[in-house]
């Protein structure tokens, strides 16, 4: 992650240099993120969770009550998110194998976050079930 300069903004207000910068988008998921009226996108976390910015209002405004996870940093982000949203009592499934987490010697944080999601998510998939189910409840358009 710091290889590709994501925590590498000075300032969240300030966009210039943002595009392209290794904090921005991923560019193979903007045309998902972007070009929808089904994504929210809220203010910056400041460490690991939600608690100090707008995720859970962003999310009541628009009256959701059921959250997906996946994401970088699987033992400390997407898994501080699912403890805060659980907590403020969203229902909350983790895509297990869209996660990632680092690994050092005698640590692995994927090990980790998968015990924990196992433990404390309403439930866990894997992409591929993830998939189906959407599918199947035709969520998940077909391109």
């Amino acid at each position: 992650m710091h290889n590709i300069n994501m925590f590498d903004r000075e300032d969240q207000l300030n966009l210039d240099g943002f595009e392209g910068s290794g904090a921005d988008w991923l560019n193979q998921y903007k045309p998902y993120i972007m070009n929808t009226d089904k994504v929210t996108i809220c203010s910056p976390h400041k460490v690991f969770g939600p608690e100090n910015n707008d995720l859970v209002l962003q999310l009541r405004k628009q009256k959701i009550d059921k959250v997906i996870l996946g994401g970088m940093s699987g033992n400390l982000c997407v898994e501080s998110h699912m403890r805060e949203l659980l907590e403020c009592g969203f229902e909350v499934a983790v895509v297990g194998d869209a996660t990632a987490s680092a690994k050092l010697p005698h640590l692995d944080g994927d090990q980790a976050a998968q015990t924990n999601y196992a433990m404390m998510a309403s439930e866990v998939y894997t992409t591929n079930e993830l998939e189906e189910i959407l599918e199947a409840r035709q969520i998940l358009a077909e391109e």
